[in-house]
């Protein structure tokens, strides 16, 4: 398909690679998804696109989402074997400009963006944050990812962080007995090593050791199934996933001082909505003793936009264009 397009955005994870166009009124079109593990490198997926979607016209620009920390506008994926650079993908492409940014600052960039059926409140319906206060995105998919949003008057500044390999801190004898299992497997123990898929099934596994029952589900798209219709042992990896999540949220919330909203986002926890819901997240993402009401004021959203990346990326497109 020809048109006129001022951009060209992607949201490059460990699992998925998703692109799209950004057209001259600033609009989203064209969204694809590839599956990282059928190319050999981005510049495959880039190329396939473009040569499907773009037609002759190559737009002058681009941004693209990545997972992992953009040093020197240069990537090696924490989850895949590829290293990128924006002077790789100008020289092999032909752009004006290319800006690799953060999946997860990308994700912070759009939360101001979404609203209605995009979001669900998660707990208490509270108004929104103050607008000028700080907002955080995190999420839980192949990784675990952590940014924010700091907001002005000025504008908006994501800031891209490596808070899903801080260390996990458990918060009851049943998490301390998870984690001595995790630390036997993986000697240090992130916050990652439990709120990925991965996390999920090593947490079902730890809890099946724990019980003393076998863990005979394979892997942890079978967690996520079993669990909701009712197994118990999964049901209760579920749980506790959905209750760690709330205390990592709520630990993330009182470290950037994040009034303005707290959204959850990744592969995992729209399918396990209703799960957090009812849960303990909420529960334990206010549950910070002395700071109990600081953080019981501010509102947490799962956010329900299936590209809220590609929606941050073309913000940060309009803003290059600005420049």
């Amino acid at each position: 398909m020809k048109g006129h397009w001022v951009g060209l955005v992607g949201d490059v994870g460990g699992t998925n690679a998703r692109f799209a166009l950004v057209d001259g009124q600033g609009h989203i079109r064209n969204p694809r998804s590839f599956p990282c593990k059928d190319y050999p490198s981005l510049d495959a997926i880039v190329g396939e696109y473009i040569e499907t979607t773009v037609g002759r016209k190559l737009p002058p620009r681009a941004v693209i989402a990545v997972a992992g920390p953009v040093l020197d506008g240069e990537i090696e994926f924490t989850n895949l074997d590829w290293r990128v650079s924006e002077g790789d993908l100008l020289a092999h492409f032909g752009f004006e400009a290319v800006e690799l940014i953060n999946d997860f600052a990308a994700q912070a960039l759009a939360c101001p963006l979404l609203e209605g059926q995009d979001l669900r409140p998660l707990g208490p319906a509270l108004p929104k944050g103050p607008h000028d206060c700080p907002i955080v995105a995190l999420g839980a998919g192949t990784g675990f990812g952590v940014a924010a949003l700091v907001r002005s008057q000025r504008g908006d500044v994501a800031i891209a962080t490596e808070g899903g390999h801080a260390g996990f801190a458990p918060s009851d004898e049943v998490e301390v007995e998870v984690l001595k299992r995790l630390m036997a497997k993986y000697e240090r123990v992130s916050i990652e090593r439990l709120l990925s898929g991965q996390g999920l099934y090593d947490l079902y596994v730890a809890l099946a050791d724990l019980r003393g029952q076998a863990a005979v589900l394979p892997d942890e798209m079978a967690v996520t199934r079993e669990g909701l219709v009712g197994d118990p042992l999964a049901g209760e990896a579920l749980d506790r996933f959905g209750g760690i999540l709330g205390e990592v949220a709520g630990d993330l919330a009182l470290t950037f001082g994040a009034r303005g909203g707290v959204f959850i986002s990744g592969g995992i926890a729209p399918r396990i909505a209703e799960r957090l819901a009812s849960g303990a997240f909420r529960t334990r993402f206010e549950d910070k003793g002395r700071l109990s009401d600081y953080v019981a004021a501010i509102p947490t959203y799962l956010v329900l936009h299936p590209y809220p990346a590609i929606v941050g990326a073309a913000r940060e497109l309009e803003q290059m264009e600005r420049l």
